[in-house]
């Protein structure tokens, strides 16, 4: 197979397209992997690019490598020729996607909107091709739909199926309100799709309902050609088990500098590293295929292989040079021997944060102490930095202080 996309042949383009994908049904991946198999033969017989889009409701201007996710999966469109289009939710926003939550989300105002948006686009640059990148709105036509045509769209749903959604159900056993704007949002997702005339829709699977249910319903009764969805796994954080969360402390900000990215990358889980492989490198089924068997047989150690993983990574963002500096860094710290040979152990208990632990180390004398030393940078895990005083704490590792203060978090 080859490792390059404009050499690929169709059955080629299919599994590079469909790496990273989960669907939680094989049989459902199976049959969108067939539908992408016929839309890319279909493209290529009429001489034309497939029209790919993500949606992005911009709800914050602070990116992690989490939200990068469907970026890099419209990337890889981008280098087999197709239209990809950066959609920004600035009317979805308004509303609040309640996939994957279960409570209620605000509302976002406007001006908040456009901000974030703005942000958003110019961190997503790191990763697109900004001269190949569409940017459209979603206010464009749905703030033109009237209630009759809104009455007719909804239409095609039941409220069991909104309720039976997993958030939804949560909500309801527990007694919390459910807003009936909250199930508009899918009906809009899936007009989206049909104003768009898309023939690939890419997202998380938060959004298998959305884009697998809604969008390809609406898309068929209103008389087009559904979407394939092309639905990717979720990235863990640092911890290697959750879903990377700024307000859980464990995720990877795109605005780190590279020294910080290295080390962060650097803590994640060995078990993990599929994932990461899959979901935010630019790496292929070949080359990834090609790293995991050699890990598999003991040619390549896991330090070496998440070693070359933080460096692809720090590459995207900064460039190679910087990765090759934060790796020399990482290096001279954590194994050349810039570690004391002994150092005091603690304990680490579920739920501390960071300045808990810092504190009830002894590492620092008081909180003031903590939150002074953290706001100047001076505290890191693994090579890591820790900024955020009440995060909790991402797990085990060597904890830093300053230049002279080592405690080993066990």
């Amino acid at each position: 197979m080859s490792d390059k996309p404009d050499t690929m042949t169709i059955d080629e383009q299919v599994e590079y397209l469909m790496q990273g994908t989960e669907y939680g049904d094989d049989a459902l991946r199976e049959a969108m992997a067939q539908e992408l198999r016929a839309r890319l033969i279909e493209a290529q017989g009429e001489n034309r690019p497939l029209r790919v889009y993500a949606g992005f409701d911009p709800r914050t201007s602070d990116l992690h490598l989490g939200h990068t996710v469907p970026m890099r999966k419209l990337r890889q469109f981008q280098e087999l020729g197709h239209e990809v289009t950066f959609l920004v939710g600035n009317y979805t926003s308004l509303i609040g996607d309640p996939s994957d939550k279960d409570r209620l989300r605000p509302q976002l105002t406007p001006d908040e909107v456009e901000h974030n948006a703005r942000t958003y686009a110019e961190q997503a640059y790191k990763i697109m091709d900004r001269d190949k990148t569409l940017i459209r709105y979603n206010a464009t036509w749905l703030s033109k739909l009237n209630f009759a045509e809104l009455i007719q769209l909804a239409s095609n749903f039941t409220l069991q199926q909104f309720v039976s959604r997993e958030n939804f159900r949560l909500r309801w056993e527990k007694g919390d309100p459910i807003y009936l704007h909250e199930t508009f949002y899918a009906i809009m997702q899936g007009y989206d799709a049909y104003a768009m005339h898309s023939d690939v829709q890419v997202g998380g699977t938060d959004q298998l309902f959305n884009i697998i249910t809604a969008a390809r319903k609406l898309m068929t009764s209103l008389g087009d050609k559904p979407n394939i969805g092309v639905i990717l796994g979720i990235l863990p954080g640092t911890d290697g088990e959750i879903k990377m969360s700024k307000s859980l402390g464990n995720h990877i900000p795109l605005l780190s500098d590279p020294e910080d990215m290295y080390g962060k990358v650097m803590s994640v889980p060995d078990k993990a590293m599929g994932q990461y492989f899959r979901l935010v490198t630019r790496w292929t089924p070949p080359q990834i295929h090609k790293i995991e068997s050699g890990l598999s047989e003991g040619r390549l150690h896991p330090r070496d292989v998440k070693m070359q993983l933080a460096r692809e990574i720090v590459s995207i963002y900064y460039s190679p040079a910087q990765a090759s500096q934060a790796e020399a860094e990482f290096v001279r710290v954590f194994q050349q021997g810039d570690l004391p040979d002994e150092m005091p152990q603690f304990q680490l208990k579920d739920g501390l944060t960071v300045l808990e632990v810092l504190v009830d180390s002894g590492l620092v004398s008081s909180k003031s102490e903590g939150r002074r030393l953290l706001s100047q940078n001076a505290v890191r895990l693994d090579g890591a930095l820790l900024k955020e005083p009440h995060q909790v704490f991402p797990g085990p590792g060597v904890l830093q202080v300053g230049r002279r203060r080592y405690l080993r978090v066990l």
